[in-house]
């Protein structure tokens, strides 16, 4: 029901009600503007567009933590999501209401992230902050998302130089006996960090060299580590074991008895590994070595530089790395394979050498 009335004052009033029941109204110098305001209002209702006028006064904050309640985030992710809110986004904006919240705010809020953050980063928290707002539209709490338009730095992949295997060899060297094993594993299989943290005996098929990566070890603030799923459903995988690998979890285990369902590599207390604690391991033992600047994911890409130096398709590597597709394998490592130049200067060779004219074509002919 909506109708147009002039006040006493000359005003013009347009009100309505919304399927709730709720009057809304709105004074007009003019009475077209009036009809206008009702017009747009009757067009939203019809097209499923409506937003109630009160609906956008709830603060980012209040909507934001109502949102991240809903989500179906890994553990990890959860934790990422609010600390990166809490941060960085809620000192600025938390408390606006989400129908104030404009496109030159977020441009603001970019640019302030900008200054200290990685493009990564930055990437990272607009993406979930545009997934707030996404979902606000959908809710019908603000009629349009303020992210249309703004845009985010571009994270700037840099080039993958794996190590030397003399390297992974003195970092192995010069990690304590209870983790050297722990560094084959990972350059001779490829397995994240958190998988190699979250391996169990039994996951481990010594017979037939091969390892089952279905779980990683979850480390949040505020509770203990404990196995979760792999990071996404391709990331569930079974590697083939090289025999240096067998070998050196063999010896391990003579060394460090596991029950099955025991992890395979703790700290000296029996205790799971926390990426905080075994960072200071790990930074004593690359600078022992001499190589400065390696972290844990290098053995990852250590291990694909080898199946790329031996021949192993996009295909092989994209499924013993566990990546959702091809194409992020290609991304990550297209210039490691090796240059097609010469393969296609000698097929082309062995068709026409020999048989194509070496005559010098003539003036004329030119």
């Amino acid at each position: 029901m909506a109708s147009i009335q002039k006040r006493p004052e000359g005003k013009w009033r347009a009100r309505y009600r919304d399927e709730a029941g709720k009057e809304h109204a709105r004074h007009f110098d003019r009475k077209t503007d009036a009809q206008r305001w009702l017009n747009e209002v009757t067009a939203s209702v019809v097209t499923g567009q409506y937003v109630a006028p009160t609906a956008g006064k709830i603060t980012l904050r209040e909507y934001a933590e109502q949102w991240r309640a809903n989500q179906a985030h890994r553990p990890s992710t959860r934790e990422q999501v609010e600390r990166h809110f809490r941060r960085h986004v809620y000192p600025s904006l938390g408390d606006r209401p989400l129908s104030t919240i404009l496109p030159s705010d977020l441009k603001a809020l970019v640019r302030r992230l900008s200054v200290d953050l990685e493009p990564a980063t930055v990437s990272v928290i607009y993406r979930h902050l545009s997934a707030v707002f996404k979902a606000a539209v959908l809710d019908r709490r603000i009629a349009s998302s303020p992210c249309a338009g703004v845009s985010v730095p571009k994270p700037r992949r840099a080039k993958v130089v794996p190590v030397s295997t003399e390297a992974v060899q003195r970092l192995a060297e010069a990690m304590p006996e209870r983790y050297r094993a722990l560094v084959i594993l990972a350059a001779g299989t490829g397995m994240r960090p958190g998988e190699v943290f979250g391996l169990t005996v039994d996951r481990v098929d010594f017979l037939r060299r091969r390892v089952i990566v279905d779980r990683q070890l979850v480390t949040v603030a505020g509770r203990e580590p404990f196995l979760g799923p792999v990071k996404t459903e391709s990331s569930d995988r079974i590697v083939p074991l090289p025999q240096v690998v067998v070998n050196a979890l063999a010896a391990h285990l003579a060394v460090f008895p596991a029950a099955p369902d025991e992890l395979v590599f703790r700290t000296a207390t029996g205790r799971p590994l926390r990426r905080s604690t075994f960072g200071d391991i790990w930074r004593a033992a690359v600078t022992e070595a001499g190589i400065e600047g390696l972290v844990p994911h290098g053995l990852r890409h250590y291990y694909a530089s080898l199946l790329i130096r031996h021949g192993e398709s996009v295909k092989t590597v994209q499924e013993r790395l566990g990546h959702a597709s091809a194409v992020e394998t290609l991304d990550t490592y297209s210039h490691l394979w090796p240059d097609s130049d010469d393969r296609t200067r000698e097929a082309v060779d062995s068709v026409l050498l020999g048989t194509a004219t070496t005559t010098v074509p003539s003036e004329r002919a030119l």
